[in-house]
């Protein structure tokens, strides 16, 4: 059996959607359980758990093989890394309680510095919590998703591609379907002690490359708009972003421009996606 978190988003979904393909037994996790119904229509078994409550996390992942976690944001956080932390703590005793042997978990890129990477120092803290546990721990570090690009969509009607990041520098991207088919596909092989994918795209790109790829799809000519980091946090507040998030990715987007924010390498595997920006644009776009 299977556990698999987060499966009303992006890379759980697809996760539940690989192995059931794969006619692998899935439980899915839901917070209210009229949205775990087509999950069963779709022959998963259902569980009804808050990611902050243990005792229910780990009755939903006893007698598993393994369970795919992750930290969704918490928009109304105003202290990000202390709640992600509290979180953290109830997948540690979850686990323990639960007896699952391998566990997958969503991380990201840098997760292995613990300064000057904004949200990212979630999964830093994390990662560290989960390295105590008895057991296997796969950490899919993954890219910038793709799918962000959509947050920058509203000014198509002008032409433009509005972006805090550096035009001309080409960064690891990843495509949301791409970190659940390999997470997915560590579950089903099991885990061996902790270990690390780092996880991008086919190639880099740059916001130009994205611009490009936009201009392809609209048939109209896309600029780039670059805008100075200092903008960012009052950009991101009127857009409706609180103060604590606005500041954690001004963060982690100067860290992206200088290049701080980056893979650990060395012995730690890495793996490339197969989806081009261009697919995810088109759909972001339609």
């Amino acid at each position: 059996m299977y556990v698999v978190a987060g499966a009303s988003g992006n890379t759980g979904k697809v996760v539940a959607e690989t192995l059931l393909a794969q006619k692998k037994p899935v439980r899915i996790i839901v917070r209210d359980a009229s949205k775990g119904e087509p999950w069963r229509q779709r022959g998963a078994e259902v569980a009804v758990a808050e990611l902050d409550d243990a005792a229910a996390l780990g009755n939903a992942m006893r007698g598993a093989t393994g369970a795919y976690l992750l930290l969704p944001p918490q928009w109304s956080s105003t202290d990000v890394r202390r709640d992600n932390a509290r979180r953290t703590q109830t997948f540690v005793e979850a686990i323990a309680a639960s007896g699952v042997r391998h566990v997958v978990f969503l991380s990201s890129v840098a997760a292995q510095l613990d300064a000057g990477t904004g949200p990212i120092l979630s999964v830093h803290d994390a990662e560290k919590a989960l390295r105590t546990t008895a057991a296997d721990v796969t950490f899919v570090r993954a890219a910038y998703f793709m799918e962000n690009w959509g947050a920058s969509l509203y000014a198509l009607a002008q032409s433009v591609l509005p972006t805090f990041l550096t035009a001309d520098r080409a960064i690891s991207m990843v495509a949301a379907r791409d970190i659940g088919t390999t997470a997915a596909k560590a579950l089903a092989e099991g885990g061996a002690g902790k270990s690390v994918i780092e996880l991008s795209g086919p190639r880099e790109y740059s916001p130009r490359d994205v611009a490009a790829a936009l201009s392809r799809i609209t048939a109209k000519t896309i600029a780039v708009e670059q805008g100075p980091e200092e903008a960012m946090i009052d950009a991101l507040t009127g857009a409706g972003l609180s103060p604590e998030w606005a500041r954690l990715y001004k963060e982690m987007t100067h860290g992206l421009n200088v290049g701080h924010v980056g893979w650990e390498g060395g012995t730690v595997r890495a793996a490339r996606g197969t989806t081009e920006i261009d697919a995810v644009l088109a759909t972001l776009v339609a």
